[in-house]
């Protein structure tokens, strides 16, 4: 797919999770669309936020969530401090963050989606904090100046990028020196077929893209950031998938020694050297 393909097939389906949210529903980018249906927990977006976490904001942002990690729980974010999150969506993250960098910090959250950007909206006036701004932007081009934010968050949303290096270097360039980069993103270990992969990438969406570890390290490196580190948060099974392959005639046996505990999310941590 071209990078304009890429693009408009991450609107479209953030943009049809939006709208569900709206109308009352749980969004579902991961797992298949039945199992959601049913209520079972999917393996990839289930469980990440503590019910103190959610009683903190509106259910609407809860319900929008979809991410693979809670880059909130494991990011140091202190009082006054400025945080950009990545692809906010319904602004879970961001409206996490603004709690816990307080009145005299300020929480960013940027998409490029204009239905998940009203319902974002939306929750801000729900929560009540007005230390929060939600920009309109691909994170390919942060509207932002340089060396202004000091934390920069993301959730499973940097794997969907056409165009990761861009993704990166934008990252460095708004970092203040010595700020933190601290994402939640799905991330590979080891060889994978390519069409073993594209089977599994059909169960769950949000990994298409997904880099290998190695490849996401350097390419961190490239951009200039120090102190680098991968901490695995889900390592996922294909037996968790073996409802959803076996609808599309893949043999799971056959695949399941070339994908098991291959696929991951993990906590992304890096510096800007100062």
């Amino acid at each position: 797919m071209s990078t304009t393909d890429v693009k408009q097939a991450v609107q479209e389906r953030y943009g049809k999770a939006a709208l569900r949210v709206v109308e009352g529903e749980a969004s579902c980018c991961c797992g298949s669309k039945k199992a959601v249906a049913l209520g079972a927990n999917d393996p990839i977006t289930a469980n990440l936020y503590s019910d103190d976490q959610a009683a903190q904001i509106p259910e609407s942002a809860v319900l929008a969530s979809l991410g693979c990690g809670n880059p909130t729980a494991l990011a140091q974010l202190h009082e006054g401090e400025t945080v950009l999150d990545l692809g906010s969506g319904g602004g879970i993250d961001v409206l996490l963050s603004a709690r816990r960098v307080g009145p005299t910090g300020k929480a960013y959250g940027l998409d490029m989606t204009d239905e998940m950007l009203a319902l974002a909206n939306s929750n801000k006036e729900k929560s009540g904090l007005t230390n929060v701004k939600f920009l309109k932007g691909e994170i390919e081009r942060i509207p932002l100046p340089d060396n202004s934010v000091d934390v920069i968050i993301s959730n499973c949303v940097i794997n969907l990028s056409a165009d990761k290096d861009m993704v990166l270097s934008e990252a460095f360039r708004v970092l203040k020196p010595g700020g933190r980069f601290a994402v939640s993103d799905v991330v590979t270990r080891g060889e994978i077929p390519a069409d073993v992969r594209r089977s599994v990438e059909l169960w769950v969406g949000c990994i298409a893209g997904a880099l290998d570890e190695q490849d996401y390290h350097a390419k961190l490196a490239k951009a200039g950031f120090e102190n680098i580190g991968f901490e695995p948060t889900r390592v996922y099974k294909v037996e968790q998938a073996r409802e959803f392959l076996d609808g599309q005639g893949i043999d799971v046996e056959a695949i399941a020694p070339l994908v098991d505990e291959k696929f991951m999310s993990a906590f992304i941590r890096a510096t800007k050297p100062v």
